[in-house]
């Protein structure tokens, strides 16, 4: 198997590995990122992540951006994601001006880098739905959406600490209401005027 070179980056608090295929464009790699996302997201047992970024060429952007899951899936879009390409692109000299635009499945989006700031234009929202129950396995589950270039579910709790993230979180990604691309679910508890405190699935 050949060796695969890689970076990894942080954005916000989200770590992701970063393959770039513009530089390796003419490796003959076979590769199933789905499995491979699987193998090295993994904590503790492989590099661990958040996420593995594909950064290939585009016919309509400085760069193309394909993200996957730690579960294997492809999804659409990320904004901490795009905001690590960003300045891998521009520090590695894909791109040569502080302002790009990178092709998601999402849509095309904006960046500007200036020095080791970051900022992407996202996705206008779409979608929205407020204040509706959800039926789990476990228990029954007030939810709000959002799509804001990937599914988010949103529910608003009290004991956030203590808060059973995984085993709801896991169950309302891969709720069939959800399907078939999932959604990430964000749990989030209001701690005083213009506070809040959010833990994610």
């Amino acid at each position: 198997m050949s060796a695969i070179n890689f970076i990894k980056a942080v954005a916000s608090g989200n770590d992701f590995i970063i393959i770039d295929k513009i530089k390796t464009r003419n490796a003959k790699h076979d590769i199933r990122y789905t499995k491979l996302a699987k193998f090295l997201c993994q904590r503790k047992l492989s590099i661990g992540a958040d996420g593995l970024l594909l950064i290939e060429p585009s016919q309509a952007c400085d760069f193309k951006m394909r993200i996957f899951n730690p579960d294997g899936t492809e999804v659409e879009m990320c904004g901490n994601g795009s905001r690590c390409v960003a300045l891998y692109a521009q520090k590695s000299r894909i791109v040569t001006n502080s302002k790009m635009t990178i092709e998601t499945k999402a849509g095309n989006l904006q960046a500007e880098v200036k020095q080791d700031r970051v900022k992407v234009k996202m996705p206008d929202a779409k979608g929205l739905r407020l204040k509706f129950d959800l039926e789990l396995s476990c228990e029954r589950q007030n939810v709000n959406f959002i799509n804001t270039g990937v599914a988010h579910v949103v529910c608003f709790v009290q004991g956030l600490n203590n808060f059973n993230v995984c085993e709801i979180g896991r169950a309302i990604r891969y709720h069939p209401e959800f399907r078939p691309e999932g959604a990430n679910a964000d749990f989030v508890e209001v701690l005083g005027q213009g506070h809040i405190r959010v833990r994610t699935y």
